[in-house]
Formats: C-alpha cells, structure tokens, sequence
C-alpha cells in the first residue's frame, strides 16, 4: 500500500478524480489510533462555476480557505453544527477543486471506530455517510489543512480497482439549492455496497 503521489492530487479535472478515488483508502493516525477503510462514495465540487461549491463565484472565507490551497490537503467543514465533513482538495493553487468523501468500507480499527460512534456491534451505518465516516476514522475540524502526504490523514492505494461496470453516477446529495448545478452527475458511488448513502440512482 502507497500514499497518492502529489500528482494525483494537481489534476485538473475534479469530477475525474473524484471518480479515480473510489477503491483507494482512506487512513488515519490520529491519538495513536490507526483506521482506514476503502473508499466507496464520492461527490466532486468544481471551483467558481459549480453553484453547489463552497467557492462557486470565488467565495473566500476563513471557512473554506483551505480550498484555495495547492491539491493534497484535507478540507473538513462543519455541516448542521455537528457532522465533520471530510474533502479532499485537487488542482493547483488558488482553483479551489474538492472531493467529498461521503462513505467508506472499513478495513483496520473497527474496535476503535465502534468506540468512537459509540456502537455496540459493527453494521454499515459506522462509515455511511460522510459525517459518520469521519467521526468513525477520528477526523474532525482540526484536521483541515492537513498534508495527505503526512502520516496523519492520507489516502493510499493498495491497487484494487473496482470493474468499471460497479461504478454508478447521480446527482449529488443535499445540494437542491444549487439550481441546475444540483442535477449534475457528480457523485460516483460502487454500486450495491452497503456503506454507500443515499438513492443509487437518479
């Protein structure tokens, strides 16, 4: 298993990415505590024209500053006060690109992952879904910002590729607002896994 090489992360093309991280795992090393869980769902965010990013129209804020970074680092927002949303940043600096990880199987740290969410026994609700995802793997708001080539939080690949007859595509989910940007088919998920969330279609 290897760490993304940086130039995975400097594609200019989001929506390709966001489709190239499915199967790839997603680790951290956070108080100690080594998980990891191989990526399944992913939503893809274009910088100034999506109407559903947090930079559509070149937005800057203290909030998704670290957007505008050079691609390979974290980007973890908040949403409804309380959920941890993990991103992965792509493009060169100042096109502020983003991946949404939205749900993963889990693969190392399960008894971790149980005591974090607070679970008695392992089902598929523990990493579906973004905000379970990352209060499973122990990421929250401080780690935005992060290096994916640091030891932390980084994605790697073991070189399991999913067949690409496993791999849907839908509009992304909870961006109703974004107007005909909502409908665009920027999500990728592997179809029929358990950990996926939302409708797999449409």
């Amino acid at each position: 298993m290897k760490k993304l090489t940086p130039d995975f992360y400097l594609s200019k093309n989001v929506v390709q990415t966001a489709k190239q991280l499915l199967g790839k795992i997603l680790v951290t090393n956070i108080d100690g505590i080594h998980t990891s869980a191989r990526i399944v769902e992913t939503e893809a965010y274009v910088a100034f024209t999506d109407k559903a990013s947090h930079s559509y129209n070149g937005r800057r804020t203290n909030r998704n500053e670290h957007m505008y970074a050079k691609g390979g680092i974290s980007y973890v927002y908040i949403c409804y006060g309380m959920h941890h949303l993990f991103n992965v940043v792509t493009n060169e600096k100042e096109i502020p690109d983003a991946v949404l990880i939205r749900g993963a199987e889990p693969l190392q740290g399960i008894e971790a992952m149980l005591k974090r969410t607070g679970k008695a026994k392992l089902d598929f609700t523990i990493t579906r879904g973004p905000g379970n995802m990352s209060r499973a793997l122990g990421i929250s708001k401080i780690h935005s910002g992060l290096q994916l080539s640091g030891k932390e939080v980084f994605v790697a690949d073991d070189g399991f590729v999913y067949p690409a007859s496993d791999i849907g595509a839908s509009k992304r989910i909870g961006v109703d607002g974004a107007g005909a940007d909502a409908l665009l088919p920027y999500r990728f998920y592997v179809k029929g896994n358990k950990y996926v969330s939302g409708s797999p279609v449409k």
